[in-house]
């Protein structure tokens, strides 16, 4: 264990910059040890004698005058050790997954993937035109619209209104079926 120097209580510090004087009042001893002044300024430092640094050591409160909400974005920063965290994967992973920077956090609230159509409900909305997401109400109210523009009755009994009303029929059951419908 080191033993600590005493500067004489006479000593002009002018005449030697580099030796320091314990920053505790009243105390003549020899500042060799440092310590930080404040959380926000840990670059900056009081210099103590052995004794007044163990004394400011054992006061030293880290958090004393922060929030509760600095205390946690401080405790949540050590964890990454200061440092920002990127995507496993680099940057491309994170600009692949740019998708995610309309303010949902995916890990947060992770919603399954809609499994692909079949290909048979696909040619079957492509001919209703409509996309998903649907609702059976959305895909009644279409399937009435196509029917009264594509009825025989209403087209002079066109035949090829007629076979356009049976697509148009077999594509509505097929969807139907697909959204569990009745």
């Amino acid at each position: 264990m080191r033993k600590p120097r005493f500067i004489p209580l006479d000593f002009d510090q002018s005449q030697f910059p580099q030796a320091k004087l314990c920053d505790q009042e009243g105390c003549a001893g020899a500042g060799e040890f440092r310590a930080p002044k404040t959380p926000y300024h840990l670059q900056e430092y009081h210099w103590f004698c052995l004794e007044h640094v163990r004394e400011y050591n054992k006061a030293w409160d880290f958090y004393r005058d922060m929030s509760e909400e600095e205390i946690e974005a401080s405790r949540v920063s050590d964890v990454t050790w200061n440092r920002p965290s990127w995507p496993v994967g680099g940057w491309r992973t994170l600009l692949e997954n740019a998708r995610y920077l309309d303010g949902i956090d995916p890990f947060l609230k992770m919603t399954p993937r809609e499994p692909a159509l079949p290909q048979e409900v696909q040619k079957a909305l492509g001919t209703l035109d409509l996309t998903p997401p649907l609702t059976i109400e959305a895909l009644k109210t279409q399937y009435k619209k196509l029917a009264k523009r594509h009825h025989p009755d209403l087209n002079a009994g066109a035949k090829d209104a007629e076979e356009r009303l049976k697509a148009v029929n077999e594509a509505y059951q097929i969807v139907k079926k697909h959204l569990g419908g009745q």
